[in-house]
């Protein structure tokens, strides 16, 4: 099935923005990826404008479309993202949107002014979507859970830029950490792209040789969930 014209979007700018980068970079689990993603890079209008439309794209369209009223950026890197993939959703479907709200948590709670470590729209009985940029070990968005539950919200799903579709390191050998939470916490967890669509939108564009790369680390690596 061919990519959404924004999915491809934001591959093209992915790549062009070096916020997707192939190589050989070692990750926190120690192992050595052939490739690196990192949504920070995407700083420049150029850059940030098509990952900002395919969040809201994917939202949009996804189960979690109307199922949520506050988008909660975990801090740091999620704390932009919700304020511009909100108003990206304002955007697309104005009359759909118009009554959502976005929230952020501080990394260290204010003992003025207004006080706490929610910063936004309360969280209280509200139907709460967490936005990020990827899950690796998992240990980022349990805490944003907890957070927003003690809060009193009620987390309906999460979003995340990349899906690396691959194992724990200390796992079964066949749970991704996108999985494990799933599972976990028995809510839906939606990816702009994943694994398979970078090896197939990136044919031509990347050497066979960074290809074969990807594919020997997915054979190797790839869960199973």
């Amino acid at each position: 099935m061919a990519l959404p014209q924004y999915k491809k979007d934001f591959l093209k700018a992915a790549v062009e923005g070096d916020a997707l980068r192939f190589g050989s970079f070692e990750l926190k689990s120690k192992r050595i990826s052939p490739y690196f993603f990192n949504a920070g890079d995407f700083y420049t209008g150029d850059l940030h404008e098509p990952i900002m439309d395919a969040y809201a794209q994917t939202i949009a369209e996804s189960e979690l479309g109307d199922a949520f009223d506050v988008i909660f950026g975990p801090a740091y890197k999620g704390i932009p993202l919700a304020a511009t993939v909100f108003y990206a959703l304002i955007k697309i479907d104005r009359p759909r949107y118009r009554k959502a709200a976005y929230s952020f948590d501080r990394k260290e709670a204010k003992d003025h002014g207004e006080g706490g470590s929610i910063v936004g729209s309360p969280l209280k009985g509200k139907r709460v979507l967490i936005i990020d940029d990827v899950v690796s070990a998992g240990t980022a968005k349990r805490q944003a859970i907890d957070m927003i539950r003690a809060a009193g919200g009620t987390v309906v799903g999460i979003i995340v830029a990349l899906d690396r579709q691959e194992t724990l390191p200390d796992g079964d050998g066949k749970t991704s950490a996108i999985g494990q939470l799933r599972k976990e916490y028995e809510i839906p967890i939606i990816s702009i792209i994943k694994l398979d669509n970078i090896i197939d939108g990136m044919k031509g564009v990347i050497s066979d040789a960074d290809i074969k790369q990807i594919e020997e680390y997915r054979a190797k690596y790839g869960a199973s969930d």
